[in-house]
């Protein structure tokens, strides 16, 4: 039996990606030399809690970068389709953490929760102090008054 051939009367026009990825992670690739001809893109079943679901269906996207061997999976969602720009987000953001370090989203991002928590735990401390300072006050003028 013969495959057929469809032709289209509309031009093929080639997409940077094969999904449609906001503009901001089309950036991201641009800036980190990311080409979707050194992305190996699996379908694979999920694994984990799901029950028969998970176990049936191919909904989990693993990409694996050849060039450097990052590979990323995602079954976050039920759907393929939501799992495909998932993976293809988190693959730009690994590779851009790569490429950049510490100048990277991602690296900025931890850089600031990191302070946010030195912050509170200096003010958890102050706090602390303040509180045994009034705790020794409430003794020594218990200890006044008992004299």
């Amino acid at each position: 039996m013969a495959k057929r051939k469809y032709r289209s009367c509309y031009p093929i026009t080639r997409m940077p990606f094969p999904i449609e990825l906001p503009p901001e992670y089309q950036e991201k690739a641009r800036e980190t030399q990311l080409r979707p001809e050194d992305v190996a893109e699996h379908f694979i079943r999920g694994t984990g809690h799901g029950g028969q679901k998970i176990n049936k269906t191919e909904s989990t996207v693993q990409l694996v970068h050849q060039p450097t061997e990052t590979v990323v999976r995602s079954q976050r969602f039920r759907e393929q389709h939501l799992n495909r720009i998932d993976a293809w987000k988190l693959l730009i953001l690994k590779l851009e953490e790569r490429v950049k370090g510490k100048e990277s989203a991602l690296q900025k991002e931890i850089f600031k929760i990191r302070k946010q928590k030195q912050r509170r735990n200096r003010k958890a401390k102050e706090k602390m102090l303040r509180e045994k300072h009034i705790r020794s006050e409430v003794k020594e003028l218990r200890q006044n008054m008992e004299a």
